[in-house]
């Protein structure tokens, strides 16, 4: 499978110290019904997907599409992350800063962790290997520290911030040039 960037799909799992980025299956459907309808998972996303809808809808195996990596600790599901192309995405969108949005999703119990950071680091560092020179765009609530932390701590620089879905909104951009200091030091 390819997607509109070229991207060939799906790449070998990709392995970090702790975790493993790989493709969606069907013992994953479970956890993601659990990350989608979580409160806390969507506080700054317009709140928790409706469970019975959800259970509906979602197909036997869930995210399986280019760019979205299931995020897996010691055999089990802890998270999402996406790199996906604007045109699928609604809302703001700036094509002529980047292609690519980065986004992410995990598990309260995985929360303060380090996770997102290790998980997100590892994706932008096989997209830089993937696509090179592509620049990946993120887009946060401003409202959304620990989103904010991540962003900065991933190497992102803001562009604009704007009102959207009654909030102040953060949009970024990060260029795979070398790892910022945060990440240099663990690779």
């Amino acid at each position: 499978m390819t997607d509109p960037r070229g991207l060939a799909w799906p790449p070998a799992p990709i392995r970090t110290e702790r975790l493993v980025l790989r493709e969606s299956e069907a013992r994953d459907r479970a956890a993601v019904i659990e990350l989608n309808t979580s409160p806390e998972v969507g506080t700054y996303l317009g709140g928790p997907q409706p469970r019975a809808e959800l259970e509906r809808k979602l197909p036997e195996v869930p995210g399986q599409r280019p760019g979205v990596f299931v995020i897996e600790l010691d055999g089990a599901m802890i998270g999402t992350i996406a790199l996906d192309p604007h045109a699928e995405r609604p809302g703001h969108v700036r094509q002529d800063i980047g292609s690519t949005e980065l986004g992410y999703l995990l598990l309260p119990q995985a929360w303060g962790c380090g996770y997102a950071t290790e998980a997100c680091g590892a994706a932008l560092d096989w997209f830089a290997g993937t696509l090179p020179g592509e620049a990946v765009v993120l887009r946060t609530r401003t409202a959304n520290k620990r989103s904010m932390r991540l962003a900065a701590t991933l190497g992102f620089t803001e562009v604009e911030r704007y009102e959207d879905y009654g909030a102040e909104q953060w949009f970024g951009v990060w260029t795979p040039t070398a790892p910022p200091p945060a990440l240099a030091d663990r690779l």
